[in-house]
């Protein structure tokens, strides 16, 4: 099967890509980014660390690893109606937490709205594009304060 779209030629920004890293232990920037996602704006409905799954049930030794799953009601139910309730199956947004090295976490992000466009599962119309000015706001803001 072929790709609709070549990943080599997307830029960053199409995908809205935030990344930044934190000199803290892990547990910390875990924490650090959940206060500022929340004082953004998003709640933190779910979270989970993969690393300590995959390493509890196929001894995988991977470094700390964890997901937020950040969601601002209002935008969701927005995004829900522009959508005809397809975007629900990539909700929440997601903001990871990994370890490069000890005492060094790297932050990262992608808009499931930018991404939810690019795949045809959202309309490209001006509806889409205000909740995706909106989110980008909200997560330029958090990435400011990390």
């Amino acid at each position: 099967m072929m790709l609709p779209i070549d990943p080599t030629q997307i830029d960053p920004d199409d995908i809205g890509e935030a990344q930044t890293t934190l000199e803290m232990d892990h547990e910390d920037a875990v924490e650090h980014v959940r206060e500022v996602f929340t004082a953004a704006g998003f709640g933190i409905p779910v979270e989970f660390s993969p690393s300590e799954m995959l390493n509890e049930k196929v001894d995988a030794d991977r470094d700390p690893y964890y997901v937020l799953g950040a969601c601002n009601p209002a935008v969701a139910d927005r995004v829900l109606d522009a959508t005809d309730n397809r975007l629900g199956a990539l909700m929440p947004c997601n903001v990871v937490v990994w370890e490069e090295a000890p005492g060094r976490q790297r932050v990262y992000h992608v808009s499931i709205m930018r991404l939810a466009r690019l795949v045809g599962m959202a309309p490209d119309d001006d509806v889409m594009a205000d909740i995706v000015a909106d989110t980008g706001e909200m997560v330029d803001e958090a990435f400011e304060n990390l």
